[in-house]
């Protein structure tokens, strides 16, 4: 029977009846969860009666309280419940990648290390040498220039400069410079 192939037609159809069932599952399902959700809160949240005193209202409120107390410490330990299995869900699911030899890398850290220390994680108790960088560089000397300007007579710079004259001179002779 594998050997011969279903019609379009044919398993549109059965398509369709997958959905119509399917459908009804879970209409059941919603149905059955409408139910125990009624059934719970008729369990364990009577109908409210409100009390005439005020004393008997207090005592009320206090009794809530002490409900409402319970209730937070059931939802603390069942959040802790479930952080502690999806932990335990992604590690085992984490061995499982490791077995079938397929993994994701995890995104690495950034992490600051001198050079020794680099050498010393990875050499071990090898590495004995600290590794000076600058000590490797190339020397290089350096030729100091230096351009000796004609010294003047500094009252002989005012007296030209000074007046509309003395500015353009001054312009001048900086841009010939």
């Amino acid at each position: 029977m594998a050997d011969k192939k279903m019609s379009a037609s044919r398993k549109n159809y059965l398509k369709s009846l997958l959905l119509e069932i399917g459908e009804k599952l879970l209409e059941e399902e919603r149905q059955e969860a409408e139910e125990d959700k009624m059934r719970y809160m008729e369990e364990n949240c009577p109908t409210l009666s409100l009390p005439g005193t005020m004393q008997e209202l207090q005592e009320l409120c206090r009794k809530l309280h002490k409900q409402i107390d319970l209730v937070d410490d059931e939802r603390y330990d069942m959040e802790l419940k479930m952080t502690k299995s999806d932990k335990e869900i992604t590690d085992l699911k984490l061995m499982v990648q490791d077995l079938n030899g397929k993994f994701k890398k995890p995104a690495l850290k950034k992490v600051r290390m001198s050079a020794d220390a680099m050498l010393a994680a990875l050499l071990g108790s090898k590495h004995k040498v600290s590794m000076d960088l600058r000590a490797n560089l190339k020397q290089v000397k350096k030729e100091v220039k230096e351009e000796e300007k004609p010294v003047g007579d500094w009252r002989k710079n005012v007296e030209d400069k000074s007046g509309m004259d003395g500015r353009k001179k001054m312009f001048e002779t900086d841009s010939q410079i």
